[in-house]
């Protein structure tokens, strides 16, 4: 699965999407059972994070440029102060079930993820792999092979 998105939340608190968006494609990566392979080939903020970090172990990988960031849910709450209330309490959820995947992916803390998550963490792929989120970064380099020449076959 290759990631390349600003996940739910823009660093500055815009919306984009609802976190449920991105635990319904969690759910269904933790459903299939084919391993599933993640590649960051751009950014991967916020939730998408998370995705990243949920691909098979040994098959989380980034290339060397990406980038990685951890925050916490925004809330888009407006209006009367009973429906700011009920939005606080659904965004408290969602930054619990977003830290969950994150520790349980990361096998860090409870404690580590909510501290890391409390404020915007950006990660350079050499330390998401130090982090957990990932297991490697992808070099060019380490990738290409010669091709085969065609009178190597005769």
């Amino acid at each position: 699965m290759y990631i390349n998105s600003p996940g739910t939340n823009s660093p500055d608190g815009r919306a984009f999407s609802y976190d449920t968006e991105a635990f319904a494609i969690a759910d269904t990566m933790m459903f299939v059972r084919p391993p599933i392979r993640t590649i960051c080939v751009g950014q991967a903020f916020g939730t998408a994070a998370m995705l990243l970090s949920l691909g098979q172990k040994g098959n989380r990988f980034s290339l060397p440029n990406a980038s990685i960031m951890l925050n916490q849910p925004r809330s888009r709450a407006r209006g009367q102060a009973s429906d700011i209330a009920i939005r606080a309490k659904e965004t408290l959820s969602n930054r619990r079930t977003t830290n969950d995947f994150l520790s349980r992916s990361c096998g860090k803390d409870m404690a580590v993820i909510e501290r890391d998550t409390s404020r915007v963490k950006y990660l350079a792929p050499e330390e998401a792999v130090e982090y957990g989120l990932i297991d490697k970064v992808l070099y060019p380099d380490t990738l290409r092979v010669e091709s085969p020449k065609f009178l190597e076959f005769i």
